[in-house]
C-alpha cells in the first residue's frame, strides 16, 4: 500500500480532522489508531471501512436503541491471567464483567439486525453470549465490589469469628468508659483510635490508674492513649482473624482468577471487539457532528460533489453565526482538468482544498458532509502545491520549493492521481512562469492525471477550453456590489476583476485607467469580454432562479385551488342532501300537525275521528309506497345495469320466441328476471322502452315476455 504524501496531508489540514477523531474516542487503543489515521490507497478496504462506518451511523440516526460504550479496556487483566497463581484486582474483575456485559449486550442487539448491519455483526465472529464470567465473579463479589462472606465455607466461619470478637471489644470498651467517666480521668475526646485499634483518652495525670498498655500520647504530652487491659487479649486475637481472612480472600481470588483465566481468549475478543466498535465510533460520530453521509462509490474516476461543505470552514463558521455556501463540482474522464479562476478572496482556494480534503477524508474511511446523491472514485495519490512554503533552514524560495514539487509530481503522475495546484504558476515573472506553467499543465494533461488548478492566468485558462478533456470553472462576482458570492460555476473561465476589486477599494480612477493603457489591449478586451460573459451569466441564472420558484408557487397555488375546490364540493354535496332530508322531514311535519289540528278529542258522536283517521292512513300508506317504490328502483338498476366489458349475458326465454314477437306498443310485458309487469311504451327493433311504475327504462327484447 502506497504511502500517502504527507506534505498533502499538511496543506489540506488533515490534522484537524484526526484531532476531532481524538476526542470522539473513548479507551487508549482506539484513540491512538485515530492520531495515526491516514488516507489508504487499497480500494476494497476503503469501502469496507466507509460501510462499517455508515452501518453504525445509519442506528444512530434510526434511533435504535445500541449499547452505550461504557468499558475500559483488559490489558492489564489480559497480561496477568496467562501467568501461573496470578491475581487479578478488585478492579480488573469489574472491568471485566462490564466488559462482559457490553459484549452481550451486542450481541443481543445483532441477533436479530445481523443482515442488516452485516459488516458490525461480523466484527463479534470470535465472541459468544455466556452468563458463566459474570455469574463466576458475582459469586464472589457483592455489588459494592466487597468479597461475600460465603464466597467460601471458611471465610464465613472466620468473618463470624471477627463480628463476635470486635462485639465484645465494644461492650468491655464501653463499660471501661463509663467506668472511667464516673471517676473523671478521661479527656475531652474519650476516646480514639490508634493502628485501628480503639483506645482510652486520659489525662496524662492519671495514666497510673487505668490498667492497660500506654499506646501514644497528644502533642502537648497531657493527654495519654491507653489501650484498656481487658481488651489486649481480644486485639491480639482480632489481629490474627484478621490476617487468616486477607489470606483466605487471596486464596479464593486466586482460584477464582484461574477459573476466568480458562476464558482468556474469549476476553481477547472482548478487547478486540471494544477497541473496534470505539474506532468505529469515534468516525461516527465525528459523521453526525459534520452531517457526513457515504456518497456512491464508483469504480471509475468519477468526482461529482453535490452541497459539499469543507467540514473545517463550516465548523468554524458555525462557532462565529456565519453561513457557508455548499458547492457542486463535477469532473470525469472527459473533464479530468478543472482550471478555476476568479478574483481574490472569491474562494478559488476554498474549493480546491474542499476537494482535497473531502477526498482525504473519503480514503482515511469517514463520511463527508455531501449530498447522499454525490458521487465519488477513490485515487492512489492526492498531491497538493498549496500556499507559500519556502524554507530558509533549506535555503529555498517560494518558487524553487514549487518546481522541486513539480518535479515530483512529473515523476509520479498517472491517471490514478488527483493534482490539486493553487495559483498555478506564481513566483516568477509573469510571462516567463507562465509559460513554464502551460507546459507542465499540457505535460500532466498528457498523464490522464485528474487536477484542480486555481490560476490568474490567461494562458492556462486557454489552454484549458483547447484541450479535449479539461474545462474552465470560476468563482461567481457580484458584478454591481463587486463582492464575491463564494458560488462555483463551471464552464466558463473568471475574470480577476483586478481593475474593478481596486476601484472599490479606493484606488484613483486616474491611475486604473494608466494602468489599463500599459497593458496589450487585447488583454485588456479579454479580461473585459469575461466579466461581461459573467455578467450576464449571472443575470440569466437570477432570472431563471425567479421563473422556478415563480413556477412552483403556482403550482402550489392551483395544488391549493384544487384541495380547496374539492373540499367545498363534497361540503356542498352534503348540504344539499340535508336541505332535501330536512325539506322531507318538515312537509311530513306539518301534515301530521295539520291531521293533530283536525283531531277531535271530546265528542258524543262515535267514530268522530274516522274519517280523519282513514285519511292518515291513506297518507302513511302513500308515503310508504314511495319509499318502497324508490327502493325497488334502485335495486332493478343495479341489476339491470351491466358493464360494458362484461359479455351479454343470453338469458333462456321462459316462453315461445312467437310470443316476445307480440311485443308492440301498448303491450303489458312482464321482466324475466324481477317478474315485474310493465307496459310497452316505444319499439325500435329489439330495443323495447317499457314503463315500471314511476320509472321508464329500456330493456332488450329477449328479457322480456308477453302478457296481453
Amino acid at each position: 500500500m502506497q504511502q500517502f504524501d504527507q506534505q498533502t496531508l499538511n496543506d489540506l489540514e488533515f490534522s484537524t480532522i484526526q484531532e476531532w477523531l481524538v476526542e470522539n474516542g473513548i479507551g487508549p487503543t482506539a484513540r491512538e489508531r485515530l492520531q495515526v489515521l491516514t488516507p489508504s490507497s487499497h480500494f476494497p478496504t476503503i469501502e469496507k471501512e466507509l460501510n462499517k462506518v455508515n452501518e453504525l451511523v445509519q442506528i444512530r440516526l434510526n434511533g435504535e436503541s445500541f449499547p452505550a460504550l461504557d468499558f475500559e479496556e483488559l490489558k492489564a487483566e489480559l497480561r496477568l491471567l496467562p501467568i501461573k497463581n496470578a491475581v487479578l484486582t478488585l478492579e480488573g474483575y469489574m472491568r471485566i464483567v462490564r466488559a462482559s456485559e457490553l459484549v452481550n449486550a451486542l450481541l443481543y442487539f445483532f441477533d436479530k439486525r445481523a443482515a442488516d448491519f452485516p459488516l458490525l455483526y461480523n466484527q463479534l465472529e470470535a465472541a459468544y453470549f455466556t452468563t458463566e464470567i459474570i455469574d463466576a465473579i458475582e459469586k464472589v463479589f457483592d455489588k459494592t465490589g466487597n468479597v461475600k462472606d460465603d464466597a467460601s465455607k471458611l471465610l464465613a466461619e472466620i468473618r463470624q469469628k471477627i463480628k463476635v470478637i470486635r462485639n465484645q471489644i465494644n461492650k468491655n470498651f464501653d463499660k471501661e468508659i463509663r467506668k472511667l467517666t464516673k471517676e473523671n480521668v478521661l479527656g475531652d475526646t474519650r476516646e480514639a483510635f490508634v493502628n485501628d485499634r480503639r483506645v482510652l483518652t486520659i489525662v496524662s495525670t492519671y495514666k497510673r490508674k487505668v490498667p492497660g498498655t500506654v499506646v501514644g500520647s497528644s502533642k502537648t504530652g497531657s493527654l495519654t492513649f491507653i489501650e484498656p487491659q481487658v481488651n489486649i487479649q481480644l486485639n491480639n486475637e482480632l489481629e490474627m482473624l484478621l490476617d487468616d481472612e486477607r489470606k483466605e480472600i487471596f486464596r479464593i481470588l486466586q482460584a477464582l482468577t484461574k477459573e476466568i483465566a480458562l476464558f482468556t481468549p474469549l476476553i481477547e475478543a472482548y478487547q478486540r471487539i471494544m477497541t473496534e466498535i470505539d474506532f468505529i465510533n469515534a468516525k461516527a460520530r465525528l459523521a453526525l457532528e459534520i452531517n457526513g453521509v457515504l456518497p456512491g462509490i464508483v469504480s471509475d474516476t468519477t468526482i461529482e460533489l453535490i452541497d459539499a461543505f469543507h467540514p473545517i470552514l463550516w465548523k468554524n463558521n458555525k462557532e462565529l453565526g456565519k453561513k457557508t455556501y455548499s458547492q457542486y463540482i463535477q469532473m470525469d474522464k472527459f473533464s479530468r482538468m478543472l482550471v478555476i479562476s476568479g478574483p481574490n478572496a472569491g474562494g478559488k482556494s476554498i474549493t480546491l482544498k474542499t476537494i482535497g480534503l473531502l477526498q482525504l477524508m473519503l480514503q482515511a474511511g469517514l463520511l463527508v458532509p455531501v449530498n447522499p446523491n454525490s458521487k465519488m472514485c477513490f485515487f492512489q495519490q492526492i498531491l497538493t502545491d498549496i500556499g507559500d512554503n519556502q524554507s530558509i533552514e533549506n535555503e529555498l524560495s517560494t518558487y524553487s520549493y514549487r518546481l522541486k514539487r513539480m518535479n515530483h509530481f512529473l515523476s509520479v503522475a498517472n491517471k490514478r492521481t488527483l493534482l490539486l495546484l493553487d495559483e498555478f504558476g506564481t513566483g516568477s515573472d509573469p510571462d516567463l512562469g507562465g509559460a513554464l506553467a502551460e507546459v507542465f499543465f499540457e505535460e500532466l494533461y498528457n498523464r490522464r492525471s485528474f487536477g484542480v488548478i486555481t490560476t490568474h492566468y490567461a494562458t492556462i485558462k486557454l489552454k484549458a477550453d483547447q484541450l479535449k478533456n479539461a474545462i474552465n470553472g470560476c468563482m461567481l462576482f457580484n458584478t454591481e456590489t463587486l463582492e464575491p458570492l463564494y458560488k462555483f460555476s463551471i464552464g466558463q473561465p473568471g475574470s480577476s476583476f483586478t481593475f474593478e476589486v481596486a476601484q472599490i477599494n479606493g484606488i484613483p480612477l486616474s491611475l486604473i485607467e494608466d494602468a489599463k493603457t500599459r497593458l496589450d489591449e487585447h488583454k485588456v478586451k479579454m479580461d473585459k469580454l469575461l466579466s461581461e460573459l459573467q455578467r450576464e451569466k449571472t443575470y440569466l441564472e437570477r432570472l431563471n432562479s425567479e421563473h422556478v420558484e415563480a413556477q412552483a408557487s403556482a403550482q402550489m397555488a392551483k395544488n391549493d385551488y384544487l384541495e380547496k375546490k374539492t373540499r367545498y364540493d363534497e361540503k356542498l354535496k352534503t348540504q344539499q342532501a340535508t336541505i332535501e332530508r330536512d325539506n322531507k322531514y318538515l312537509n311530513a311535519g306539518k301534515k301530521m300537525l295539520s291531521f293533530i289540528d283536525r283531531f277531535t278529542v271530546k265528542s258524543r258522536k262515535k267514530d268522530v275521528n274516522k274519517p280523519l283517521i282513514d285519511e292518515v292512513i291513506k297518507y302513511i300508506s302513500v308515503e310508504k309506497s314511495k319509499i318502497e317504490e324508490v327502493k325497488r328502483t334502485v335495486l332493478l338498476k343495479s341489476k339491470i345495469a351491466t358493464p360494458k366489458t362484461t359479455p351479454k349475458r343470453v338469458q333462456k326465454p321462459l316462453n315461445d320466441p312467437h310470443q316476445r314477437a307480440k311485443i308492440v306498443i301498448g303491450s303489458t310485458v312482464k321482466l324475466i328476471e324481477t317478474k315485474q309487469t310493465g307496459t310497452v311504451e316505444n319499439c325500435v327493433g329489439d330495443a323495447i322502452t317499457v314503463v315500471f311504475g314511476f320509472i321508464r327504462m329500456k330493456v332488450e327484447r329477449e328479457k322480456l315476455s308477453w302478457l296481453k
